[in-house]
């Protein structure tokens, strides 16, 4: 049974958080996930995933200096104490309100084996202490129109990743939106590495808008995901064409 998550860095941006989470509700998605969320309180969060009864499945470690062309750290050499200090605050946060992932956003590097290695020793102590609080980490493959230089930039260097860090708590996020752009063949890519994806989220390609336009066919390929076994939510992180989430949910009708 597909189940969607909405992605609220995306959408409803005119809501705070706690509103976000409501208007995921009524509109009829079954989980909730988010960007950055520190600046809001813990217990406003927690009580409007009460209130709703919906889950939040995810949350990113801040980016940086975002002014200065920060998009993440953790592979970035002589970067690796704010990083860990990014990953521990990530980390405490998705505890406090039951959030089930976290992402290590791993930033602009050269791609080269010291940058693996920064990464994969910060992932390492991200693991550690995610696992004291039964929160699984989670890197992923970013294209490299929308973010040039990004580390990863497809799913077979993520697995590799993956594979080398070596905990039980560590996954790929596997954006649809990204990996058509750089690599196409979406659901046999799903397929090969479906046991390393830990979420899976989409956006139409190439506008990144609502996933009834564009060179992907998602009910297809949502089809195809469910065939496979998936039984986690797919997470809607699309920007609306209209800046209008509300509106522009008419892709949804067709699930419900």
């Amino acid at each position: 049974m597909t189940k969607f998550s909405a992605n609220l860095g995306f959408l409803w941006t005119e809501l705070d958080l706690p509103n976000a989470i409501l208007a995921a509700k009524s509109a009829g998605f079954q989980a909730v996930e988010c960007h950055f969320p520190y600046e809001v309180n813990t217990s406003d969060v927690i009580d409007a995933l009460k209130e709703t009864g919906l889950p939040m499945v995810g949350l990113n470690t801040q980016r940086g200096n975002v002014e200065k062309g920060d998009n993440g750290l953790s592979a970035v050499i002589g970067r690796e104490n704010e990083a860990r200090e990014y990953i521990a605050q990530a980390v405490e946060y998705a505890a406090a309100i039951n959030c089930q992932n976290v992402h290590v956003m791993a930033g602009f590097t050269d791609q080269g084996e010291a940058s693996e290695n920064t990464f994969r020793e910060n992932l390492d102590y991200a693991c550690s202490l995610a696992k004291k609080h039964n929160v699984q980490i989670l890197i992923e493959p970013l294209n490299h129109y929308d973010a040039p230089n990004y580390h990863l930039n497809n799913i077979e260097s993520a697995v590799r990743t993956i594979n080398a860090v070596d905990h039980d708590n560590i996954k790929v996020m596997f954006d649809c939106y990204h990996i058509q752009i750089m690599q196409g063949d979406l659901a046999r890519r799903l397929s090969d590495n479906l046991s390393s994806v830990g979420h899976i989220q989409f956006a139409a390609v190439p506008d990144r808008g609502e996933p009834d336009l564009g060179e992907v066919h998602f009910q297809n390929l949502f089809k195809s995901i469910d065939d496979m076994g998936w039984s986690g939510y797919l997470g809607a992180e699309y920007k609306p064409r209209s800046g209008d989430t509300s509106k522009g949910l008419t892709w949804m009708q067709a699930y419900r």
